[in-house]
């Protein structure tokens, strides 16, 4: 039990790793120059031999000034980085709102309760145990009483009960793909917000290498032209960083989801093939109909009509 939800959950915990690590070094974009920094002040006395003294002293260069004090005003400010990310960074801005919003939707309505209650399969197979045999009334009153994804395949198959083996499987085939191709929607859209997102951001950062080259060719010519354009650069480069904080987790979480459906799916499979060994038996003796939800008898297979006699000879007449 442990090894499976540790399989289940691994693609979500990676996930969960990956956005620590970024929100961890752009939230802290200096902590570790400071670190080196303070390093490297503490090294430098003792790795410089003896005190100075007399003319040493007075060639001494001046105590530097701390790099934490230097770097207060021009360390990384994301909201400000954000908002100089260009147009581009609206759609990435909606992106993520969307894929927050169905994997939250999706955790919620890929739960087991509500896609194979554990109630429906015990019902169910403690119907099939019974005394009486199995019967299609009150397996099709025990799905009415738990509504899931389970309950509309099963219900599927019980109204076509008495139909021939082979029908039977195909209606079942047909209502599992209806299912889960309503289970499947909203992970496509997170499969597309995953690839638009890392597109978007590619392209706003080509935007914005044209736009910073352009000012590098319209700069004045005495001016620090490697300075202008790493400036451009490292704004630019920001709608990629967030179209892929966007995409991996959407694209983690766009995996994960279809394995649940996969694994769902399998299980609501085992569930209908210990059924139809049941519903076999009633094959061409009685027919199901949505009456019998109400109680109804069921409807007896129709007996094969006469065939009509022959007609008399014609001088069977004289």
């Amino acid at each position: 039990m442990y090894s499976m939800i540790r399989t289940q959950y691994r693609p979500l915990i990676y996930a969960v790793g990956v956005l620590g690590m970024l929100w961890w070094v752009t939230t802290h974009p200096q902590s570790t120059r400071q670190a080196a920094a303070q390093s490297a002040d503490e090294a430098g006395p003792s790795s410089g031999g003896a005190a100075p003294t007399g003319e040493n002293e007075a060639a001494a260069p001046p105590a530097p000034i701390p790099s934490s004090i230097v770097d207060a005003d021009k360390s990384l400010n994301i909201l400000r980085l954000a908002l100089e990310g260009g147009i581009f960074m609206i759609p990435l801005f909606g992106l993520s709102i969307l894929s927050a919003t169905i994997v939250v939707e999706r955790f919620l309505g890929l739960r087991k309760a509500k896609i194979l209650p554990d109630a429906l399969v015990t019902e169910l197979g403690q119907l099939g145990g019974t005394k009486g045999g199995f019967d299609p009334r009150a397996a099709y009153r025990i799905c009415q009483q738990y509504p899931s994804t389970a309950a509309r395949v099963v219900r599927a198959m019980l109204l076509k009960v008495g139909r021939p083996l082979s029908e039977v499987e195909h209606t079942v085939k047909e209502a599992s793909e209806r299912e889960a191709t309503k289970l499947y929607t909203n992970v496509r859209w997170l499969t597309l917000a995953a690839s638009m997102s890392t597109l978007i951001g590619l392209l706003g950062t080509v935007q914005g290498m044209i736009l910073a080259f352009h000012q590098l060719t319209m700069a004045d010519p005495r001016a620090n032209k490697a300075q202008i354009l790493a400036g451009g650069i490292y704004v630019a480069l920001v709608t990629t960083f967030t179209g892929l904080c966007i995409a991996i987790p959407a694209g983690s979480f766009a995996h994960y989801f279809e394995g649940r459906i996969l694994a769902l799916f399998h299980e609501i499979d085992e569930l209908v093939f210990s059924l139809l060994p049941q519903v076999e038996r009633y094959e061409g003796r009685v027919r199901f109909s949505r009456q019998m939800e109400d109680g109804e008898a069921p409807v007896a297979a129709a007996p094969p009509a006469a065939a009509p006699p022959p007609p008399a000879p014609a001088g069977a007449n004289s």
